[in-house]
């Protein structure tokens, strides 16, 4: 469901929400011309309590599926903060080291945050990564083992910088995992499965006032399938338009990237 995620989200609200809407509400009024209301009221009863089964069945579905996808949401956004403090850390931690190697890590910290932010980010929005971004994290490491302390102080900034640094590369290795969806091919087919299901049933029921229940038909298949939307929304957390930006990136340059220097 990538492409549903990447287009603007009043598209693909219209897609989701508005077409299935309308599509249910129509349907009806053709059901209702082929089978006559009075037939569908003989079996309001039975239909009333299977019916309320189907609906708590794929109510819990939805919102099962809809927190799993709120919580990788969430870690996103943790693990980019994450990876933006151990960079934070790491500026001070070559400030003190101070010298060349201070200088050289700093100047490779410096290349990491931009071609992360310039590459890695827009890559993930197609579930990717950049292997210039992965180079120069490999360069960072290099470049700090350059750093041979002679003294308890030297070897604890040592131990505490790579320390910092594989924190930086898991919370990376994390982001890339989780832009690639949380969402299985088995699960949207359930997904979108059960809610045409769901809408579909409301389509034999009878009442007296046709109009009145298109409404209700339409407002229960406008509800199923906005779930559905905050789902495709937010499933790529780092694509569409809700995502997790770079933010925290961006103030650590700001904020330490010209003052950290030796």
């Amino acid at each position: 469901m990538l492409f549903l995620t990447v287009w603007p989200l009043w598209i693909s609200g219209a897609i989701l929400i508005g077409a299935p809407t309308l599509l249910a509400m129509i349907a009806l009024f053709f059901v209702r011309r082929r089978i006559p209301a009075e037939r569908h009221r003989i079996n309001n009863e039975v239909a009333g309590f299977t019916f309320a089964t189907v609906g708590v069945l794929f109510a819990v579905l939805l919102a099962f599926a809809v927190i799993i996808v709120w919580q990788k949401f969430a870690e996103a956004e943790t693990v980019a903060a994450q990876e933006a403090g151990a960079v934070a850390t790491l500026y001070r931690l070559a400030h003190e080291i101070g010298g060349d190697p201070g200088a050289a890590l700093h100047d490779s910290l410096t290349r990491y945050v931009h071609r992360t932010i310039e590459e890695d980010w827009p890559a993930m929005e197609r579930s990717g990564s950049s292997l210039a971004v992965t180079r120069t994290l490999d360069n960072t490491y290099a470049t700090l083992l350059t750093f041979s302390p002679n003294d308890g102080r030297g070897t604890a900034l040592l131990s505490e910088a790579l320390h910092q640094l594989d924190v930086l590369t898991q919370a990376r290795r994390t982001r890339l995992v989780l832009a690639s969806g949380a969402v299985p091919g088995v699960l949207w087919f359930v997904l979108f499965g059960g809610a045409f299901l769901t809408v579909a049933f409301t389509l034999f029921f009878g009442t007296e006032n046709l109009l009145v229940q298109s409404m209700m038909t339409g407002m229960l298949s406008c509800l199923i399938f906005s779930g559905l939307l905050v789902i495709v929304a937010i499933e790529h957390p780092f694509a569409g338009s809700v995502k997790v930006q770079p933010d925290a990136l961006h103030a650590v340059l700001r904020d330490l990237g010209a003052k950290a220097g030796p």
